[in-house]
């Protein structure tokens, strides 16, 4: 008998645990080796934690149908990421810490999904949070390590998009246009919906403002893209992306892809935000950013950066096509990942 599990999860059989070990150690050292101390927080928080941080419905929020209420009459929910917990620790129980507070974590999240598009309803994520340092110095050591780590577990050619959440907000304020027409906006670039995006830009904006709005967000490439610019308000939006690319070394900057209409779903993000692709994946294998605004709404208000990587969608990269072919770190193993899986040779990854 076959007995079903959920939609969006699945059972992991033990050479892929040991393959998921492996990875997981090989970004714990990076982490470790950046001075990030590993936490873990409860996989249920309080719902008004969520609400308090905004989100508590919506993309990327926990789903409703994994809310339970406790034995006081307090609404539990599963957490749906590792941010907010964090902000919500380091608002806690790191009130005399000395500055900046360098987190990792390792982690499942448990998300909602939206049914026949291969979704994962649960998440393993491990990342970084970095409180208390700003932009651009803070971006430039939460990216230097998110490169590292894909070079650690052998994703040599994986690339991180960077943006700026704040450059759309910032040029449609500019521009007087209202809430309304600016939420319906930041909505369909956040879904990467270009005609639906137009659709609302030339309804809000003159012709002018509606053509370098739509010319940013289709914007995509190397740092020569910001040279390009012309228009005075583009330039100085996109300030911080500048900023960004100045402010990492030559092997970073070689990896990063400039996408000046990038913004992530969940809102809390301020500023420089980022996601991971890797060849072969139609989908983000990780991405983070800048919430400076957080860690306010906890009661201590303290700049903040961080990152979160999918282990599993990681591990997938690896693998590619044929699991019999996988190599980590091609053509050594990557460090702490020992032997890996062969046809002709077992798997050999520290446990």
């Amino acid at each position: 008998m076959t007995l079903p599990i959920p939609s969006g999860t699945r059972d992991v059989l033990p050479d892929e645990m040991r393959e998921r070990h492996g990875v997981v150690a090989a970004l714990r050292d990076v982490f470790t080796s950046h001075g990030y101390g590993e936490v873990a927080t409860p996989a249920v928080e309080y719902a008004s934690v969520l609400e308090r941080a905004g989100v508590a419905a919506g993309a990327g929020a926990a789903d409703p149908r994994f809310r339970s209420v406790d034995e006081h009459g307090e609404t539990l929910v599963l957490r749906s990421d590792m941010t907010v917990p964090i902000a919500r620790l380091v608002s806690a129980r790191f009130s005399d810490a000395p500055l900046p507070i360098r987190l990792s974590y390792q982690a499942h999240c448990y998300r909602s999904i939206v049914p026949g598009r291969g979704q994962s309803r649960e998440v393993l994520q491990a990342g970084i949070e970095l409180v208390g340092a700003g932009a651009p110095d803070g971006t430039a050591e939460a990216l230097t390590v998110l490169v590292g780590a894909l070079q650690a577990v052998g994703l040599d050619d994986a690339r991180v998009a960077v943006g700026d959440a704040s450059i759309f907000p910032e040029l449609l304020a500019g521009a007087g246009v209202d809430d309304a027409r600016r939420a319906a906006i930041l909505h369909e670039l956040s879904t990467r919906d270009l005609v639906g995006l137009e659709r609302e830009v030339r309804a809000a904006c003159d012709e002018g403002t509606a053509a370098m709005l739509l010319h940013l967000a289709s914007r995509r490439g190397g740092p020569e893209l910001l040279d390009a610019l012309e228009d005075p308000r583009a330039v100085a939006a996109t300030e911080g992306v500048r900023q960004i690319v100045d402010g990492v070394d030559e092997d970073v900057r070689s990896r990063l892809i400039l996408d000046l209409g990038l913004t992530l779903k969940l809102g809390y993000y301020t500023g420089a935000v980022f996601e991971v692709y890797a060849p072969g994946q139609g989908h983000a294998i990780g991405g983070g950013g800048r919430y400076d605004d957080l860690l306010g709404r906890f009661g201590r208000s303290l700049p903040a950066v961080g990152f979160a990587l999918d282990v599993d969608a990681l591990h997938t990269a690896l693998v590619g096509k044929s699991r019999g072919s996988w190599r980590v770190g091609r053509p050594a193993p990557a460090p702490g990942l020992g032997a890996v899986s062969t046809p002709d040779a077992p798997t050999e990854v520290p446990s």
